[in-house]
């Protein structure tokens, strides 16, 4: 990497016109330093910058990008769908088709409801929970994000029965009171919560696989535990797989844990990277959607032919394709083995959370396992590590609350390559 001039025009100009020069607030390197990258094109493993800098990627999109950056399955399909047409507001054949080819690949999922993005999908799923059971209070986990609804833009209070405080101004204290918080994997707590609020907890959702406070997994029996809470207690259990939906399985994290909820909730990967969303589940609780239902759920650009279209060249892709998730499981297994190689021999501290083509590295010695162990990581050396490997042509997510994604793109020269700039910016960044 040399030349950034253009990105820091760019970012310039944005504050100008742009709340923090950027449309998602991490975006902005905030957690790392410096400027952010404005980003003019991608292909395959890279994405190359408006000052012409290459690197490689590790973020996809921040997940849907399995197969890589404007992949030619992805790109001919919504070629060929533009041609007739971009926006109609009305039922098309893809959306039945997809929702088909869902319900196929998500056993959990008998019915399925498209909207634009995974904060619908989950504004959504709980709001169709709380129709169903006739209830009002939610639990969610500490750490785990599930869009910018404000019922989700809760953070920690003094204890996890009590409630939270609200995360963001906007947020009201009357949307604070239905949100309960628990820690993530601590079944005592979540049990409780539940005593606590007795017949009134509509819902429990959680990433099966944390991604937002960095790559958490589940303990063992954690969501077998909450399983059995849900089916006493009549609570529905709703699993986020904005993320980890058709990554680390076919039918996502559910399949590969064996664990069934009652909704899912989908995001980017079920459009090929196009702004799309689902929520879906059992069809008894999905007959409570409006119009078949009195929940009421819409949206003009829902189902849109693009987003179908691009879709449905990558599920069935997944679907026929098997050996895809064996070479992401080979490709992560390389990468974070060679990870751990190299922090072995410097003789540093760390953590490495890790499942298929997910991983993140916490600069901790600490095992982490919710959000409290999380925040152990050392931000500051992270930030270092984030713009040395920067610098070597690598770009990471900017933060270390953020798992890493990998795609079938990364070959061997590519994995090479980035092992390489890890060993130095690790020596680098931990230098006292």
């Amino acid at each position: 990497m040399s030349d950034l001039s253009t990105s820091i025009s760019l970012f310039t100009k944005a504050k100008r016109f742009i709340p923090g020069g950027v449309n998602s607030p991490v975006r902005a390197f905030k957690a790392v330093g410096g400027n952010p990258i404005f980003i003019k094109r991608a292909e395959g493993a890279h994405i190359f910058d408006e000052d012409g800098n290459a690197y490689i990627e590790f973020i996809n999109s921040w997940g849907p990008m399995i197969l890589g950056h404007n992949h030619p399955l992805i790109r001919e399909a919504v070629i060929k769908a533009m041609e007739s047409g971009t926006s109609f507001g009305a039922p098309t054949a893809r959306e039945v088709e997809i929702a088909e080819l869902i319900t196929q690949m998500v056993p959990s999922i008998e019915k399925v409801r498209m909207v634009n993005s995974g904060t619908e999908a989950t504004m959504s799923a709980i709001r169709v929970a709380r129709g169903y059971t006739g209830k009002q209070k939610f639990i969610k986990f500490e750490g785990h994000y599930h869009g910018h609804g404000d019922a989700f833009l809760i953070a920690a209070g003094s204890g996890a029965i009590t409630m939270g405080h609200p995360d963001s101004p906007g947020v009201t204290e009357g949307t604070v009171r239905d949100t309960l918080l628990a820690p993530y994997n601590n079944l005592d707590k979540v049990r409780a919560i539940v005593e606590a609020n007795k017949d009134d907890v509509a819902a429990i959702i959680l990433e099966p696989v944390a991604g937002n406070m960095g790559c958490v997994l589940p303990a063992p029996g954690f969501l077998e535990g909450l399983r059995e809470i849900c089916d006493q207690e009549g609570i529905v259990l709703i699993f986020d797989e904005v993320m980890t939906g058709f990554r680390l399985s076919p039918g996502g994290a559910q399949q590969y844990l064996g664990v069934k909820p009652d909704m899912t909730t989908l995001g980017k990967i079920i459009g090929g990277g196009m702004p799309v969303g689902a929520y879906g589940g059992r069809k008894e609780i999905m007959d409570y959607v409006s119009p078949e239902g009195p929940v009421y759920q819409a949206g003009t650009l829902s189902g849109n032919p693009i987003a179908m279209a691009a879709g449905l060249a990558m599920l069935h892709h997944l679907n026929d394709n098997g050996d895809v998730y064996t070479v992401l499981e080979k490709t992560g297994n390389k990468i974070v083995q060679g990870i751990k190689d190299s922090l072995n021999t410097l003789g540093l501290s760390y953590t490495i959370n890790h499942i298929g083509s997910m991983y993140s590295l916490f600069f901790t010695a600490e095992k982490v396992y919710d959000f409290e162990s999380a925040k152990t990581a050392d931000t500051v050396i992270f930030g270092r590590y984030f713009q040395e490997m920067l610098k070597r042509g690598v770009y990471l997510a900017p933060s270390q609350f953020e798992s890493l994604f990998l795609s079938t793109a990364l070959e061997d020269a590519h994995i090479d390559q980035f092992l390489t700039a890890n060993e130095h910016a690790l020596r680098i960044a931990t230098e006292k």
